[in-house]
């Protein structure tokens, strides 16, 4: 660990210095962090300097305390359920990958609401248009992981279908119903990592400093139209997102073959 370089807040200075120590091996997943008096003999800082680094390592989920025995490298697991994010399809039938662990918590929730301005960008859709949300919360009964699914269905994509009376139908009898309305479906999907709501942390039974996974899908019919979106969120350590990729065709070689 290097030295601290002042001005600045020194409990910052003293957290960094952990920190940097943990992300390059120099104390290894598991192992005790130095003692606070270490800490402080080491840095030439005071005892409430060395706390509050040590609270903002823990805020971090990098390090836990464990009461009687000091500070210890937090050790992350792997996750214990992996999502294939993959769709088949078969004529007007579809089917998610994976879909058959999951199991309803309870029954889902639709109401009424209008696109945001980011749910509008990926819907295709201006800020303020009308939709459907209906909300499932799913678990996986064998590791109990818990996993929150949203689907946004707007209401020019529902007109004319099963889906204004059925709005909470399961994404694969969505997908048939949008195909037998004359729709040549494909799936667009983004993911990424962030801080969970308070809603969010209680709903997915979240520990202190673990980032929530958001996937965001939009499921795309004729001339590329966004139809409908589709939003997953789970604990970041407790579920991997797996995708299978396909080399597609270029341009030329379509006209090739022509």
């Amino acid at each position: 660990m290097g030295e601290i370089q002042r001005p600045g807040a020194l409990y910052q200075q003293v957290a960094a210095e952990i920190r940097n120590a943990i992300t390059a091996g120099e104390i290894p997943p598991g192992a005790p962090v130095p003692s606070e008096t270490q800490l402080m003999d080491r840095y030439k800082v005071s005892r409430p300097t060395v706390r509050n680094a040590i609270a903002a390592l823990r805020s971090e989920g990098l390090i836990e305390v464990i009461h009687g025995k000091g500070s210890f490298v937090r050790a992350l697991p792997a996750p214990v359920n992996t999502l294939s994010r993959g769709v088949v399809g078969k004529g007007r039938t579809f089917s998610v990958l994976g879909d058959e662990v999951w199991e309803p918590v309870e029954e889902p929730t639709v109401h009424r609401t209008t696109t945001s301005a980011v749910t509008g960008r990926q819907l295709g859709l201006d800020e303020g248009e009308e939709l459907f949300s209906c909300d499932w919360l799913l678990a996986d009964p064998s590791t109990g992981t818990r996993l929150m699914h949203r689907v946004l269905i707007p209401f020019a994509t529902a007109e004319g279908t099963p889906l204004a009376e059925a709005p909470d139908s399961p994404p694969t009898e969505i997908y048939a119903m949008l195909a037998k309305a004359g729709h040549k479906l494909w799936w667009s999907e983004t993911v990424g990592a962030r801080i969970p709501t308070p809603d969010e942390r209680t709903t997915l039974q979240l520990a202190d400093a673990t980032p929530v996974l958001h996937a965001a899908r939009t499921t795309h019919g004729n001339d590329d139209r966004p139809l409908l979106l589709e939003e997953l969120r789970v604990s970041a350590d407790r579920a991997q997102l797996t995708y299978r990729i396909n080399a597609e065709k270029t341009p030329a070689a379509r006209r090739s073959r022509a």
